[in-house]
Order: C-alpha cells, then structure tokens, then sequence
C-alpha cells in the first residue's frame, strides 16, 4: 500500500499515512482516523493537503549489493535529491 505524506493546515504539521491510491484523505479527522491518532484540540474539520513527495523504488539486485550505485545525473547533481552522496 502507498505512504503519502499531509499538511494540516490548521497547526501546520505533517504526517505519513498508508492509505489505497484511490483515497484521498481532506480533513484532520479523515487524516486522524487512518493514522489511528487522537485528533486532540484541532478542528476535525481542518483541511489537510496531500503533499508531492517523489516516490521511490529499490530494485531487488540492489538489496544484494552493498555498493552505491553510480549517479545517474552524471555530475549534474541539483544537490543530492537522489539521497546518494
């Protein structure tokens, strides 16, 4: 199941929730609920934004070495975004 990271526009943190890639989750009380989490004092009504996060994958011949495998920007890195170096 995806994880998908929200924005809580009423107190302005962010959680990571696993949810099915049809759900949309558009208030802290939807939010709250998936996570299993007490809403406390924010409005169950607050909306909650779904944020872009750049989704990732790990090839499975990865697992089994333990080098780092070359860059593929080849130099022309925009400052380590891939996480490697």
């Amino acid at each position: 199941m995806p994880t998908y990271d929200y924005r809580c526009a009423a107190n302005g943190t962010v959680h990571e929730v696993q949810h099915s890639i049809h759900s949309k989750l558009r208030s802290w009380k939807e939010l709250c609920d998936a996570m299993g989490r007490d809403p406390g004092d924010v409005p169950l009504d607050a909306p909650v934004e779904r944020l872009i996060s750049g989704g990732s994958y790990v090839r499975s011949d990865a697992l089994k070495n333990p080098e780092l495998p070359a860059c593929g920007a080849e130099g022309a890195c925009g400052g380590g975004m891939c996480g490697i170096g």
